[in-house]
Parts: structure tokens; sequence; C-alpha cells
């Protein structure tokens, strides 16, 4: 059972935050995963993931997200997970644990009867490289946060996106009215849906907070 929030604020940052410690919490089931989402960016995930049958997620951290995406999937759908494990750009000592985040989304998954699990520990590009060819309803990147990265991310996953299928970038309306962000992800994104020249046969579905979703127009 998790430990009580009010307990948990009681600690140092610096235990808060120490990779290891934070590791065996989080496998342990005593904390949950760091939030990396808004309340209704993950209403937004789940509502898109609710029918679909293969699910991508680039970038995991600690799992906050993939956990709203096991409890929204159907027992019969797949979600692969992608992150590679190593340091990233997150905020100093933010790294996930691969073993802790690994029990985490799989107990999660497990008591809401949720999906097949698949565990990609490499890069996006890297996973992209040796998809199978099946077709992906949701990707959701979330991964390098760089211009160049979520622009590859992009560029990899989505000839995989079936009509119908969607696009979710995060932290990307930085400046946009009730919006959030960072610039890498953003750019991206306004260079591809929201200029003169959009993308053919994609367009922005729905956006909230620091989520947009793009949808492969049938």
């Amino acid at each position: 059972m998790p430990l009580p929030p009010a307990l948990r604020r009681l600690a140092p940052a610096p235990l808060r935050d120490s990779p290891r410690l934070r590791g065996l919490a989080l496998g342990a089931g005593l904390i949950p995963p760091r939030p990396m989402h808004t309340e209704r960016e993950a209403a937004l995930l789940r509502r898109l993931v609710a029918a679909g049958h293969c699910v991508v997620e680039v970038g995991v951290y600690e799992g906050s997200s993939s956990v709203q995406l096991v409890e929204a999937m159907a027992p019969a759908a797949t979600l692969h997970l992608v992150d590679p494990y190593v340091e990233t750009a997150l905020r100093s000592g933010w790294r996930g644990v691969e073993r802790a985040t690994k029990r985490t989304v799989t107990r999660a998954a497990r008591q809401a009867e949720g999906p097949q699990l698949r565990w990609h520990v490499c890069t996006s590009e890297e996973a992209a490289r040796g998809w199978n060819g099946t077709a992906v309803d949701v990707v959701f990147i979330d991964g390098d946060h760089t211009r160049e990265g979520a622009r590859l991310d992009w560029d990899l996953w989505s000839p995989h996106v079936p009509d119908g299928g969607t696009v979710v970038f995060h932290d990307a309306r930085e400046g946009k009215p009730e919006g959030r962000g960072l610039p890498g992800p953003t750019a991206v994104v306004d260079e591809l849906f929201r200029g003169a020249s959009p993308v053919a046969g994609w367009a922005i579905g729905d956006e909230v907070d620091s989520a947009v979703a793009v949808v492969r127009e049938t």
C-alpha cells in the first residue's frame, strides 16, 4: 500500500529525488510514479486508447502515463513501452529505474486486467527500425524533448499509424492559450500542423494543456 502523501512530503528533496531510493520505493508500491501529465491530459490519453489494439508509448520514465494507458486499454490489446533507461534531459536526479518501472506498470496492468505489455529497452529509433509492421492505433511521443528528437519520433512512428489513428505529442503547447510545454515538441507541432503548409492527410484532433493529438484522416 502506498505511503500517505503527507508522510512522503516529509522526506527531504535529496531523498525524494534519489533514483536508487525512489526505485526501491516505487518497485515495492510504497510510492506512485512521479506525475508527468495533468488530469486533463490523462483523460485524453485514456479516451484515445480505449478502443486501440496496439499502442506505443515513447518515453516511459517511472510509468505514470503508462498506468493511465493500461487502466484504459482492453485485455486483448498490446501496449509497447519504449525507453532506453539512460541519462536523459529530465531534471537532475530524475532518472527512471527500469526494473522498478516494469514492476509498477505490470502491477497496474494486472490489477486492471489490462493489455499485454511489450518492453523495448532501447532508443525510439532502434524500436522503430525493428518494428514488425503492425499498425499502431495510438503513438504517444514523450521521449526526447529536443526539436530534433521529437521530429525524429514523428518521422519514425507516423508511417505505422493507419487511417483514423492518432499521434499524441506531449509538452507541445508552449505559449498557446491555456497551454504549456517545451520549445522542442512545440516547434515540431507548429511546423508540421499549424503552418501555411501542414502535413497532408493529418489534422489536429484535440489539444489540452501540453498535449496535442493529431489524427490521420480517412
